[in-house]
């Protein structure tokens, strides 16, 4: 899961205010004369019943006949009420009990037990006029005392009320020759209006769609805008004006103060070329070999970058990172997915406010914990940040730019998209739509304070989720599920994106999804400039939180995407081949590239020896599944001698096999989150394990994700044996942890000193002795065999049909495992693919791998390893009369009978 930027908790702020008296208009029986006021009682701070649609309020409170339930109102209060008595203005919606249908239970799974109430036929039609202001559900009792009273939900039914009209309306800014329209989705706002460089320019309310607009000439373009909306807000409990940004926003002002009316289409935002940019070749999904990269990590640290930290870098052909990246394009990487480049919220975009750490960081010891302390201080203010905070979904971040402020941003992004791809890369951006960086009347708020309590998704007491660390988003909503598909079609027109990738893509239903794939899918070169059907989508199906188990809607997660052309992230190899978990309490857990059984270390949580076979076994045939793209349906032998299906493998008490076909599944074994790969394997392989042999394992574990069916993520320098010095979450480490280093002179950022304390204090007393270990640094020998060494297995990888097949049923055709079963070597796993033999040799010794079906077959070497960098590789060999393998030590070969 992906760790959001300031990992702040922002939860509505609700305002007590006091109940009293009776509603106004109320006309059943007065209460007794005799009888004394009820006191006063709290106000509502929560907001516990939910208006489902026009029809349908649910309450989970009990009614009886002695009780009535009504939805009380005042549009355009401007001030703090009690509920129950929103004085002259106060008025009534009757409520009575009713049931569910089972189509509203279908909708709404998370309430299908709760109470339902339905909405007087004679009051129904004044819902529009309820919804625009302070708005209480409450509950009397016959003498009229107040029993019970609470705030409510509302976005059901405003998607009942204008989601049929309001998601085809066009949002934002939109030009035509004559003019401009600005648009936005308003309903339960009183008034909004414009403000056009300092000047109100009203607006125009569509009542069937709850749009606002205004029109003006072409003049307008290039003005600074916000609208000014006055709308009640639950989480203050009154009616405010806010001055807000267009979340519709295709260009900004410098730290997103104001919109501006940008037309994306305007020949001035062009690059030169950009009308005919020619792409690299497009690859199937299964085909696709990604570079997971920070644009800031990119160049930051590049003394031969000329505009380091920034898109303009990617442009810089002659840098040491852009030939790198050249270098894995010629050997087969496809694409580059970028993290989060849309506009983020904490980090400051001019140069002159961006803090840096007020202290020499090269003169303190690689085991000190003195670098983590001086960064801590300006980590807030500085200008690095993974980057999952969204501000405005569709701008570029403007502290990537060389000018933050307007749209230089836009022309230095796609000057970014051309660069890439004239080094033969496709681009891939992270997109965060599953949350925002604030919510309620937070200054970084925009959402919000547009429609508030809608685009959020509640819980049922009213409160914002926070399940992804941040204010959670509902795309789930006609609208919010509008914006994320409007989002990713403007990035892939306008700016040329060829794949996305969606952070907990699990909080998005999976209806969301293929909306956004059935829209790219729509898009042709001839009429915008694109072909949608090549646009990649993948993210992480991820299952927690307050939707788990689909419980308010079919997630878009592991299992529930196969089949889509959406592929989602596998954890299963990731864990096996790494060992553990990424949440272990000792980072010492081994898995099948890092020693378990064969090179064990002295870690109690590895088990005894035979606790360590039997899991080390057991992670083989996770990573045979994995090697298969995690296909459900595949059939092997396991190693206890069971004949299985992938979806029988156990992961964790889930299947390890849920892909329906060779694409489905995304396989990695490392990325952004949790440790780097050779930081995993610091912690797990023996201390006393050389660099060399530490090379070696961090090759064959990067091999065993690449040589499997489907696509594969890398962790950019993965291949340089990347480190972060042990930090397991380096989104607010600063450039000293995360920037990489292209050339190995400048060390592989290894030993810069105990990572930061917040996320790992408690694995400081394991680190220290790493860190202060000569051995465990790599060195240039190291990094250059390992990052050649991937090279030529990912050119086998790209050149040989047999790690692409195309469909299932091809795959448990070609692919087997020949030697599974109950004798099988621990830590090795011998994988028959077409006229492919490959050996994976994770344990210290070598090994020979006898096949006696092969016997006779005539197999050599793959080429690419005979003759290639790894003079190891080159010394496996093939024993004809017996059908015998021998490979190297910590060694992954490559035969081929051709």
């Amino acid at each position: 899961m992906v760790r959001n930027g300031r990992t702040r908790r922002c939860t509505v702020a609700l305002v007590a205010a006091l109940l009293v008296g009776a509603s106004a208009g109320w006309t059943g029986p007065p209460p007794p004369q005799a009888a004394p006021a009820p006191p006063p009682a709290p106000a509502p701070t929560k907001a516990e019943a939910q208006w489902i649609d026009r029809t349908t309020v649910v309450w989970q409170i009990a009614a009886t006949p002695a009780t009535s339930q009504e939805l009380v109102y005042a549009a355009g209060r401007s001030a703090p009420a009690a509920a129950g008595d929103l004085g002259d203005e106060g008025r009534r919606l009757r409520l009575k009990p009713t049931a569910l249908t089972d189509a509203q239970k279908t909708k709404h799974p998370h309430l299908k037990n709760h109470p339902a109430f339905a909405v007087d036929a004679r009051d129904a039609r004044r819902a529009p006029e309820a919804l625009r202001g302070q708005l209480v559900a409450t509950q009397r009792d016959a003498t009229g005392a107040l029993l019970a009273a609470t705030g409510v939900q509302t976005a059901g039914v405003l998607d009942d009320l204008y989601a049929a009209k309001a998601t085809k309306a066009a949002l934002g800014p939109v030009f035509t020759k004559k003019g401009v329209t600005l648009s936005v989705w308003a309903p339960t706002a009183t008034t909004v209006a414009l403000d056009l460089d300092g000047r109100a320019v009203p607006m125009r309310r569509d009542d069937a769609s709850g749009v606002w607009s205004a029109t003006g000439p072409r003049a307008w373009a290039g003005k600074p805008y916000r609208y000014r909306v006055t709308v009640f807000a639950p989480s203050v409990q009154r009616t405010v004006v806010n001055e807000v940004t267009d979340p519709y926003s295709t260009a900004l002002t410098t730290d997103s103060r104001r919109s501006l009316a940008v037309d994306l289409k305007d020949p001035k935002l062009a690059p030169k070329g950009w009308g005919t940019l020619r792409k690299p070749p497009a690859v199937p999904l299964r085909d696709a070999q990604i570079q997971e990269l920070h644009v800031r990590d990119f160049s930051v640290a590049d003394p031969t970058a000329d505009h380091p930290g920034t898109y303009r870098a990617f442009a810089d052909r002659d840098s040491t990172g852009s030939r790198h990246l050249k270098a894995l394009a010629a050997s087969g990487t496809s694409y580059v997915h970028l993290l989060p480049v849309f506009d983020i919220g904490t980090i400051p975009e001019r140069r002159r406010d961006q803090q840096q750490p007020p202290c020499e960081l090269t003169a303190y010891a690689p085991d000190s914990a003195e670098q983590q302390a001086c960064i801590a201080k300006t980590a807030a203010k500085d200008a690095y940040n993974w980057g999952y905070d969204p501000l405005h979904y569709t701008v570029p971040e403007g502290s990537y730019a060389t000018d933050p402020n307007g749209p230089r941003r836009t022309v230095e992004f796609r000057e970014m998209v051309a660069a890439l791809n004239a080094s033969g890369l496709r681009t891939v951006m992270d997109v965060v739509y599953n949350h925002t960086v604030a919510s309620g009347q937070d200054d970084k708020s925009v959402l919000d304070k547009i429609v508030p309590g809608y685009y959020q998704r509640l819980l049922a007491d009213g409160s914002v989720a926070t399940s992804t660390c941040c204010a959670n988003t509902a795309p789930e909503h006609a609208m919010m599920g509008k914006l994320v598909v409007d989002s990713v079609v403007t990035w892939a027109k306008e700016y040329k994106v060829d794949g996305f990738r969606f952070d907990l893509m699990g909080h998005h239903p999976k209806a969301n999804m293929l909306a956004v794939r059935k829209a790219l899918d729509a898009l042709t070169p001839a009429r915008d400039g694109v072909d949608g059907k090549k646009v990649l989508l993948y993210g992480e199906g991820w299952n927690f939180g307050e939707v788990a188990d689909d419980a308010r809607f079919v997630q878009a997660t592991q299992k529930h995407m196969a089949g889509t052309g959406i592929a989602t992230f596998s954890d299963r190899a990731r864990d096996a081949i790494r060992g553990g978990g990424p949440f272990d309490d000792d980072p010492g857990v081994q898995g099948f590239a890092s020693g378990l059984y064969t090179d064990p270390n002295p870690a109690a949580a590895n088990g005894t020896p035979e606790q360590q076979r039997a899991r080390l076994l057991h992670y083989q045939d996770l990573i045979k599944v994995g090697l298969t793209g995690n296909l459900a349906s595949y059939a092997f032998t396991d190693s206890r001698g069971r004949t299985v299906r992938g979806s029988e493998v156990d992961y964790n008490g889930a299947p390890a096999g849920y892909a329906a076909q060779p694409g489905d599944a995304v396989a990695y074994s490392d990325a952004h989150d949790n440790e780097t790969l050779y930081d995993a394997l610091a912690f797990k392989l023996p201390r006393t394990t050389s660099a060399d042999d530490r090379a070696r394992m961090q090759v064959l574990a990067m091999a065993t994700s690449l040589l499997s069916q489907g696509p594969t993520l890398s962790q950019a320098g993965t291949d340089l044996l990347r480190s972060k010095s042990l930090d397991r979450n380096s989104y607010d480490s600063g450039d000293w942890y995360n920037a990489i280093r292209w050339d190995c002179r400048q060390g592989n950022g290894f030993g810069r000193g105990l990572p930061p304390a917040a996320d790992n204090r408690d694995k400081w007393d394991r680190a220290r002795p790493l860190l202060a270990t000569p051995g465990v640094t790599a060195g240039c020998p190291q990094v250059r065999a390992a990052s050649a060494a991937y090279r030529d297995l990912l050119a086998i990888r790209t050149a040989e049909p047999a790690f692409s097949r195309a469909t299932a049923e091809q795959v448990q055709e070609s692919v087997s495992f020949p030697l599974s079963g109950t004798d099988e070597t621990p830590g090795v796993i011998t994988m028959k693919a077409g006229d492919l033999v490959v050996v994976f040799n994770a344990t210290p010794q070598r090994q020979t791998q006898q096949v006696p079906s092969l016997a006779g077959a005539a197999h050599r070497l793959h080429p690419l390893q005979a003759r290639g960098s790894d003079r190891t590789a080159a010394t496996s060999s093939y024993e004809r009369g017996t059908g015998s393998f021998t490979v190297p030590a910590r060694t992954v070969a490559v035969f081929t009978s051709r």
